[in-house]
């Protein structure tokens, strides 16, 4: 059967908004009065005769990879109705929204999925989570800060600031959102009322060292717990002096959960081994344009070297073919031509980039395979903070 695939309209809203709500579970509440015509969303349809059976959206993002923002495909509300699943319509939508994706400019894609195998026979994978641990209170009411730092609540005025830390922070690191743009478009107000509270650290000189943006949870003792969606400290004054505000609440919250990632430099400070995860959501990776991804993101500037790549990609069939890799100087580059003597899957290609896996793992995987001489490259070309993603979406 051949059904019609198409960018959808606005008109097309009410039924994206009954087919999203039905699967996954908000069809009782009303759609909001925004709902098709939001900014930086792009959303992709399967049509039969007119209704629509399939969608999926594509998000107008950025990811800091290297130190540099690489343009992204932010994939969400992917949804089949449930008479026509297992028909390849998911594989029809996606397909279309890479490239379209590609199309206005995106380099790369990721994604939240419920379940990691459609996903993931479309070339998308796994290379890191959104985390959030529970620690008990009590245990960061044993930090005493140290001097130099002051607490207090964050306002208006401070929230160029806070972005700024924000910014900082994600360019240090590996996989994390970029807070700008048509979909970050917010005023400093909507910004602090999203929170119960946003805690500025203000150093010696009256700069801001470090903010936390936080939720105190409805219950009380002993269910009762504060959520940290954002901890950020540029200096460990500051990191210290915010943690012990959290255990400042012991006495009414014997749970404190924090969004960290692997490697924060906070997991240092924590004064305990009873941290938990609360909650783990994992998020995949795929390049859209390797050319574009590989231009894109930052490499390290003492590495020097070349490798010829053929890159195996049935979805995206502009990244397939021979390619010869070029670093030099904190640059990279795709030549098209070589020969071929490393093979990446679309999988492996994109662990590799994001540094969630080393060649050595995706040989063993069946992601890699060729020629092994040019593992260290690869392995030191990427080698750097773990993948980190802090923004569901």
């Amino acid at each position: 059967m051949v059904y019609e695939v198409r960018q959808l309209r606005e008109q097309d809203g009410p039924a994206a908004w009954r087919l999203g709500s039905v699967a996954f579970g908000y069809h009782a509440s009303p759609p909001p009065e925004d709902f098709s015509l939001v900014p930086g969303r792009t959303a992709w349809g399967v049509l039969d005769g007119g209704q629509l059976i399939a969608k999926a959206v594509d998000r107008e993002q950025g990811q800091w990879f290297g130190g540099r923002i690489v343009p992204t495909s932010g994939v969400a509300g992917v949804a089949v109705a449930p008479e026509v699943r297992r028909g390849g319509l998911g594989r029809q939508v996606l397909t279309r929204l890479l490239a379209g994706a590609r199309e206005r400019g995106a380099a790369l894609s990721a994604l939240f999925p419920s379940t990691p195998h459609p996903y993931r026979r479309l070339g998308w994978e796994e290379v890191g989570a959104l985390t959030y641990l529970s620690v008990p209170t009590s245990a960061l009411a044993a930090i005493r800060p140290g001097p130099g730092v002051t607490l207090r609540p964050a306002s208006s005025e401070d929230v160029p600031a806070v972005q700024a830390l924000y910014r900082d922070w994600a360019r240090s690191g590996t996989g994390m959102m970029e807070r700008s743009g048509l979909l970050y478009d917010t005023t400093p107000e909507k910004f602090l009322a999203a929170y119960d509270g946003v805690t500025v650290a203000v150093g010696a000189t009256g700069d801001l060292e470090g903010y936390a943006s936080w939720v105190r949870g409805p219950n009380t003792d002993p269910v009762a717990r504060v959520t940290a969606h954002d901890l950020v400290a540029a200096t460990p004054q500051a990191s210290t002096a915010l943690l012990a505000m959290f255990g400042g609440w012991a006495s009414v919250a014997p749970t404190t959960v924090l969004r960290l990632g692997q490697g924060d430099p906070a997991l240092l400070e924590i004064p305990t081994t009873l941290v938990t995860v609360d909650s783990r959501q994992p998020w995949m990776l795929r390049l859209v344009d390797a050319p574009a991804a590989i231009a894109a993101r930052g490499w390290p500037g003492y590495l020097a070297g070349a490798v010829d790549l053929e890159i195996v990609d049935a979805e995206c069939p502009w990244n397939a073919g021979p390619w010869r890799l070029v670093l030099d100087g904190g640059s990279g580059r795709l030549e098209s031509g070589g020969s071929g003597a490393v093979r990446f899957t679309p999988r492996g290609l994109a662990a590799w980039y994001a540094g969630a896996a080393t060649p050595s793992a995706l040989r063993r995987a069946g992601l890699l395979s060729g020629a092994a001489v040019a593992d260290p490259l690869l392995s030191a070309a990427t080698a750097g903070p773990p993948p980190v993603l802090h923004d569901f979406f």
